[in-house]
């Protein structure tokens, strides 16, 4: 693949995420959400419209969204204007998943776009696009329509993963990893990309069958025993839609994941990464938990603006999501810190707090809010993964009759 040129690349790229990622249907209409700077994603939302229609799409759109767009408003929007949105926007997404039509989210963020920026406003805007989100973002989580999230270079990206580097070659350095995290490299991707969710079938069926009661994370800084909701069901790799349509929500994925029971969450987690988030990295989060709410939690960076996230709904302190991801995925052992969560939450185990996959436990998508309260399933405007794994973290398998069962060891499978 060395030899071919960056179109080139970019079209298979492109043909890769419409094919497999999100498995566009002939007849179905495909959003485009592109975050970031808008001149990083266009050349990625033009190959895949253009892939999407060869592979049948009745029609493309894209919403757009621009960091700098973003601090400008920040910087000199009135106070009182924040809770302002475009409403009809929010309103044609929900009715584009509604109608089981795909989307895709393309990410090109700059981890230091807002840094200097007030917390506070950060925290307000986030709260209000996650209540105008709320109804879009419960069939994305539902797994009721076909969706995936990719990555795109850019500048301000590419020159804090790789600090140092002329910018040019910065950006062609992070192409090169993200080109090669989705199996661009190999001679068929599309074939790559079945054998890897076959091996991540295995791993979620093995898990699966043992229905433990409760995992343990132990490491340096982690003691942290996450009860697991009773029929959870461990997914990773690949989806399906009611309607039988298979897809990988995220590429690249590492990861096999279940639903925690909300409320069985004790101890204590350091992160093993930081979090890029809401345009900012924090650095060094620890969290304490007691009967799964987060009772204590610190960072060196964020912390102000993280703090009024915890606040914005009684989920957004309980988790969502554990996630088992090996140390040796190709990830991880390209020893780079991409400081954006795709990339990090699969070179690592991670958890979520706030709002958590139904489809993860059996009959979970019928139950009413009473019943999902009562099995753990937590509800919450916001998801928010952030990495604890490490080559130094065991993880155990708690049996409902006590019974301790190794499951990871050093970062690795032990089974």
């Amino acid at each position: 693949m060395s030899n071919q040129s960056f179109a080139e690349k970019l079209k298979k790229y492109a043909d890769v995420i419409v094919q497999v990622g999100v498995n566009l249907q002939p007849g179905q209409k495909l959003l485009i959400r592109a975050a970031g700077a808008v001149e990083s994603t266009a050349p990625v939302v033009r190959a895949v419209t253009k892939s999407a229609y060869q592979a049948g799409a009745r029609y493309v759109d894209v919403i757009w969204s621009d960091e700098a767009m973003s601090v400008a408003r920040l910087e000199n929007a009135p106070d009182d204007s924040l809770d302002e949105g475009p409403d009809y926007v929010y309103a044609g997404m929900e009715a584009h998943v509604a109608n089981a039509d795909a989307t895709l989210t393309i990410m090109a963020a700059n981890p230091d776009a807002m840094a200097g920026q007030d917390q506070q406003k950060m925290a307000h805007l986030r709260k209000v696009q996650s209540q105008k989100l709320e109804g879009y973002g419960s069939y994305i989580s539902g797994m009721k329509t076909n969706w995936c999230g990719v990555g795109a270079a850019s500048p301000g990206w590419a020159t804090k993963v790789f600090p140092g580097v002329d910018p040019e070659a910065a950006v062609a350095k992070l192409w090169d990893s993200i080109f090669k995290f989705t199996r661009l490299d190999l001679d068929d991707p599309v074939q790559a990309w079945k054998d890897h969710v076959a091996k991540l079938v295995e791993r979620k069926a093995y898990l699966n069958k043992k229905q433990y009661a409760a995992l343990r994370l132990t490491a340096p800084g982690t003691d942290l025993t996450v009860g697991l909701a009773k029929n959870h069901i461990f997914m990773g790799g690949s989806v399906e839609t009611p309607k039988g349509i298979s897809f990988v929500p995220n590429m690249p994925t590492e990861e096999v994941f279940t639903t925690p029971n909300a409320h069985e969450v004790n101890g204590t987690v350091t992160a093993s990464l930081p979090l890029n988030f809401n345009g900012m990295v924090l650095e060094n989060l620890k969290f304490t938990f007691k009967d799964g709410v987060i009772t204590d939690f610190s960072a060196d960076t964020g912390a102000e603006m993280f703090e009024k996230i915890l606040d914005m709904d009684l989920g957004a302190r309980r988790l969502g999501e554990i996630a088992l991801v090996p140390n040796s995925s190709p990830i991880s052992q390209s020893g780079t810190l991409f400081y954006n969560t795709l990339y990090d939450e699969n070179a690592s185990n991670h958890l979520a707090i706030g709002r958590a996959y139904a489809t993860a436990v059996a009959g979970g998508v019928e139950m009413n809010s009473e019943e999902k309260e009562a099995a753990g399933i937590n509800h919450s405007l916001i998801h928010i993964d952030f990495m604890v794994g490490s080559d130094k973290m065991d993880v155990d398998g708690i049996l409902s009759d006590g019974t301790v069962e190794p499951v990871m060891r050093a970062g690795e499978w032990a089974f």
